[in-house]
């Protein structure tokens, strides 16, 4: 399922999920082929309509993404293919398509006729795998938050963290401008750092049900309760300081 919605009568709200892992269109069934094997194919400049379709009444939205820009990627723009990463001509991560993806949304929503919702952009968030790869035995098991920003020796900083996050600020600022030209509103929610101390927020390998053959831990979705809290009190801050 793409999405799925809660309505809350009580209160007359309706809360959706609207689920577009890329942003953008892409062409693979990522739904049902989680495989790393075979790349998505992603249309840099054409916003997923999956989500573009729905957002015209939402009076907020909050979005975001990142983990699965680190899979095998064809990157597609004006009906060209103008690069890839992890693929057979280029083994390293491209993050081109991580800053065209989010450009590409930010217009998709300045430029939606009727909108007049505040957007939120939720930055990226950091993984913790530790002695390994995702998929070569990493793992989270630390048990308590990191002291401080400063203690170098105990904090592991995931790979890109800032390059990735310097590119969605640069965005998204970029897209704040326009916004406002159309008398729109956009709000960062900056959360990266904040759970960048949080190694221990994660559901490591008790993420999933018992079962001998499962070697994948699981650091980077985050428990509730937990750090999510945290993102829930930011929010409710920013939604304060606009109402």
């Amino acid at each position: 399922m793409y999405f799925k919605w809660w309505f809350y009568a009580d209160y007359n709200f309706t809360l959706t999920t609207l689920w577009s892992p890329f942003l953008v269109k892409s062409t693979r069934a990522y739904l049902n082929d989680t495989s790393l094997d075979n790349a998505e194919k992603l249309y840099l400049d054409e916003a997923d309509q999956a989500w573009t379709s729905q957002i015209q009444n939402f009076d907020f939205i909050i979005f975001s993404g990142g983990q699965w820009f680190f899979r095998p990627l064809t990157f597609i723009q004006n009906d060209q293919v103008i690069g890839c990463q992890l693929c057979q001509n280029n083994t390293q991560h491209d993050f081109h398509g991580y800053r065209v993806a989010f450009r590409t949304a930010f217009r998709a929503i300045v430029n939606l006729k009727g909108f007049k919702g505040l957007t939120f952009l939720v930055t990226h968030s950091p993984n913790h795998f530790e002695n390994g790869e995702w998929n070569k035995g990493g793992a989270c098991n630390r048990t308590m938050p990191y002291a401080s920003m400063e203690d170098e020796v105990a904090m592991h900083i995931p790979y890109a963290l800032e390059e990735l996050h310097q590119m969605q600020v640069e965005e998204f600022l970029e897209a704040e401008k326009e916004a406002k030209k159309k008398g729109l509103k956009f709000v960062l929610m900056d959360i990266t750092d904040a759970m960048l101390m949080r190694p221990d927020g994660h559901p490591n390998k008790y993420g999933h049900a018992i079962h001998k053959n499962v070697t994948i831990n699981d650091c980077v979705h985050w428990c509730m309760p937990g750090p999510v809290d945290t993102w829930n009190e930011f929010l409710l801050y920013l939604l304060k300081m606009q109402m």
